[in-house]
C-alpha cells in the first residue's frame, strides 16, 4: 500500500476514535486530509507533518517519542494551544473506550505503518543523563548553567519586568505577571520581617530581583549567590543601574561555600536543583550562616507524598522527561519531608503556606507570554528550545492545577527557648 492508502486508513481510524471519544477537535494529515472532512478553517486541530510521525508513535508510543516529534514541529496545533488540547478530555470512561475501539481497524492501521521510515529530525537525543545531582560544585554548576544560561533575552520575552523566575503571588486571581511578582517580593520581605540594617542572604538569587527589592524598599544589605554566569552578570549590571551596588553583592558561587552571619536567609526556588540526598548540606549550611535570632524562608516546589519514600522517589515518565530536558539533576521534595528536615536540623517551623494555585497561574501567564512572543523566541534561541519550554510551562501549569505539584513557603528560625520574636498574628503580611 502506498502513502495515499496509508493516509486513508489512518484517517478512518482517527474518525472512528474521534467519534468514540466524543471530542471536538479535528485532525489534519500530511497530505491535506481533514478529519472530519468538513473541518472548519478556524477549528482547533492537531496537524501531522509526515507519515513517519505515525510510524514512530506506533513503534515507541512513549513521552520520549512524543517530545522529539513535538519540538521538531512534526506534530503541531492549529487554532489553539496545549491548554486547548488538555481540555479535550474524552466524554466516556476509559474501559468503555477499550470496548468500543475497532481492534481490527487499529491493527490493520498499525501494520501498514510498521515498516514506514520514522524520518527525523530527533533533536533531543543529545541531553544530560537523567539522575539526581551528586551535590558537587562541578555538577551543580553544569546543571544550573544548562537551565539558566539559555539566554537572558529569551527569559526576558516571557518573565516579568523584574525577571523573577519563581512562583508569583496573587492578591487578586486576575493580576498580571508584573503585579504578581511585585506582590511576591513584598510578601517575602514581610514574612522575613526585614528591617533596615539587616543582612540578607539570597540563595539562588536568579537575576537579582529579591535582593535589589529588599535593598531598595527595606534598607538591608544583601548577598546573592548563583551558579549561572548570565544571571550574575545581569544582577550586577542591575545593581549598578539602580545605584545600589554598595548595598548588594552578587557572587558566582555554590551556596554551600558561603561564609558569615546573616539576619535573614531566603532560598526561593533553589531546593529543586539540590537533590534529596544532598539536603543535609543544604539545611546545615543555612543553620551555619543564619544568626541565632534570624529567620529563614524556604520556598520550593513539592510533589504529594506516596506510601513510602522509595515509591515517592520513583519518577513517572512525565517527571523524568522534565528533569532530563529542562531541570537536569533536579528532584522535588514533599512538604512532610521539608518540615521533618527543618526540625531535624534544629529549626522551629512557624508558618507553612501553600501557593499551588498561585503557581498554576504563574506558569500559565509565562506560557501565554512566550507563545505571544514565539517568533522572537525562535529567533533568539531556536524553535526546538522554544517549543520545549512551551510544553514545559503548559505541563507545569496543568500539574499544579491537577495536584501533581505544589508550592510551599515555609518560615523557620533557630529552635530556642522563649519568645520567637514574631508577631502574634499574620496581620503584618496584609497591612
Amino acid at each position: 500500500m502506498g502513502a495515499k492508502g496509508r493516509a486513508r486508513t489512518f484517517a478512518r481510524l482517527l474518525a472512528h476514535v474521534r467519534e468514540i471519544l466524543q471530542i471536538d477537535m479535528g485532525f489534519i494529515l500530511w497530505d491535506g486530509t481533514k478529519i472530519p472532512e468538513n473541518l472548519a478553517d478556524d477549528a482547533f486541530a492537531v496537524r501531522f507533518a509526515d507519515e513517519g510521525t505515525i510510524a514512530a508513535l506506533m513503534r515507541k508510543p512513549n513521552m520520549e517519542t512524543l517530545a522529539n516529534i513535538w519540538v521538531a514541529k512534526r506534530i503541531d496545533l492549529v487554532n489553539g494551544d496545549l491548554f486547548d488540547l488538555a481540555a479535550q478530555r474524552p466524554k466516556v470512561r476509559t474501559r468503555d473506550i477499550r470496548k468500543s475501539v475497532n481492534k481490527l481497524l487499529a491493527f490493520n492501521t498499525a501494520r501498514k505503518f510498521w515498516f514506514v521510515r520514522q524520518g527525523g529530525p530527533w533533536p533531543l537525543k543529545e541531553t544530560p543523563e537523567e539522575k539526581p545531582s551528586d551535590g558537587s560544585r562541578e555538577e551543580n554548576e553544569k546543571n544550573i548553567q544548562y537551565h539558566y544560561d539559555v539566554s537572558n533575552a529569551f527569559y526576558a520575552l516571557w518573565l516579568d519586568e523584574e525577571m523573577v523566575y519563581t512562583c508569583g503571588y496573587c492578591t487578586d486571581w486576575h493580576n498580571d505577571i508584573d503585579q504578581m511578582q511585585r506582590d511576591k517580593l513584598e510578601h517575602i520581605c514581610r514574612k522575613l520581617q526585614l528591617q533596615p540594617g539587616d543582612r540578607l542572604l539570597d540563595i539562588g538569587c536568579g537575576w537579582g530581583a529579591l535582593s535589589c527589592y529588599a535593598v531598595q524598599n527595606y534598607g538591608v544589605t544583601a548577598l546573592g549567590v548563583t551558579l549561572s554566569t548570565q544571571q550574575v552578570d545581569y544582577a550586577r549590571d542591575k545593581a549598578k543601574r539602580l545605584g545600589i551596588q554598595d548595598k548588594v553583592t552578587f557572587e558566582l558561587a555554590d551556596y554551600a561555600t558561603v561564609e558569615g552571619g546573616f539576619d535573614k536567609v531566603a532560598a526561593i526556588g533553589i531546593q529543586e536543583h539540590i537533590g534529596i540526598d544532598n539536603y543535609p548540606t543544604y539545611y546545615s549550611t543555612v543553620k551555619r550562616v543564619l544568626k541565632h535570632d534570624g529567620l529563614f524562608l524556604h520556598h520550593a516546589i513539592t510533589r504529594p507524598m506516596k506510601k513510602d519514600m522509595e515509591t515517592f522517589r520513583k519518577k513517572n515518565e512525565e517527571t523524568a522527561l522534565m528533569t532530563k530536558y529542562i531541570f537536569p539533576g533536579g528532584e522535588l521534595d514533599h512538604i512532610g519531608n521539608t518540615v521533618t528536615n527543618l526540625e531535624q536540623f534544629g529549626f522551629e517551623v512557624h508558618d507553612v503556606e501553600n501557593l499551588r494555585e498561585h503557581y498554576q497561574r504563574t506558569c500559565r501567564r509565562w506560557h501565554d507570554r512566550l507563545l505571544a512572543n514565539y517568533d522572537a523566541a525562535v529567533a533568539e534561541s531556536g524553535e526546538v528550545l522554544t517549543r520545549l519550554w512551551l510544553a514545559y510551562l503548559a505541563g507545569s501549569s496543568l500539574q499544579f492545577e491537577r495536584q501533581g505539584m505544589r508550592l510551599y513557603q515555609t518560615l523557620a528560625s533557630h529552635k530556642r527557648r522563649g519568645a520567637s520574636g514574631l508577631p502574634p498574628t499574620r496581620a503584618h503580611l496584609y497591612r
